[in-house]
């Protein structure tokens, strides 16, 4: 049950918060300021609007319930989901819009076209944000959910302790290792050719952006707001889940 509670919190958070997650994709990508980010999806349509979300609800659900599942060893089966996060990366670049009609054409095209290493770009920069995120998650999950005011435990209290926990612990994670993911979309937007490594990417993306490190944190408040959104969502949802199966 805490597998299957763990991926229904993931779900219920991703459809939720895709459209925001597309705006913040965008400005990590290419700097863009988050009107300008918003203007581009709305040229777009709603059409494309969840253009991408299949490939997310599999690796969020999937990683969220290892996550809650195996609690201190999840970490080990993350590789393994690096190829959604991947094919995400490719559907929400505007520029592949004509290379891919869909999560399947994406997937069998990387196999028939390229290699079976394409799948796993980037994979250096997930683990670098995901080992550590997760570590300072459940550190520190409980021991601020004890600081909140005192409820019982089938509360609405006791959820609203549950989303504000978790909702801290996401924004501190997502602002701490927001350089990473700017690396990482960088990385996995590449389709073809040399396998940069992240220091290597990194170097080139901070040269893009005139060696300004506000330039790498933009998009950052738009991440903090999702953060706060997805991961309170999660937590408050595991737990009702948990409490009620």
């Amino acid at each position: 049950k805490h597998f299957a509670c763990g991926a229904g919190s993931s779900l219920i958070n991703v459809v939720l918060t895709f459209p925001i997650n597309k705006i913040m994709f965008r400005q990590q990508l290419y700097g863009f300021r988050s009107h300008k980010a918003f203007a581009q999806l709305w040229r777009e349509g709603i059409l494309n609007l969840y253009r991408g979300l299949f490939p997310p609800l599999v690796q969020k659900s999937t990683s969220v319930a290892i996550m809650f599942g195996l609690f201190n060893h999840f970490h080990h089966n993350l590789a393994t989901l690096v190829p959604f996060e991947r094919i995400q990366t490719l559907l929400l670049d505007p520029k592949h819009h004509n290379t891919f009609k869909n999560s399947y054409h994406a997937f069998s095209s990387l196999y028939v076209n390229y290699s079976m290493k394409e799948y796993f770009r980037g994979t250096t920069a997930v683990l670098l944000r995901n080992g550590p995120s997760s570590v300072i998650f459940f550190t520190l999950r409980h021991p601020i959910k004890n600081h909140l005011p005192e409820s019982e435990a089938n509360s609405i209290q006791n959820s609203i302790n549950d989303f504000i926990s978790g909702a801290m612990i996401g924004a501190l994670c997502s602002t701490v290792f927001y350089p990473v993911n700017v690396v990482k979309a960088r990385m996995q937007s590449k389709l073809g050719g040399e396998f940069s490594s992240f220091q290597k990417t990194f170097k080139v993306v901070f040269r893009e952006r005139n060696y300004k490190l506000r330039k790498l944190y933009r998009g950052m408040h738009i991440n903090f707001a999702r953060s706060l959104l997805s991961w309170g969502i999660i937590n408050a949802s595991y737990e009702f889940l948990i409490k009620t199966f």
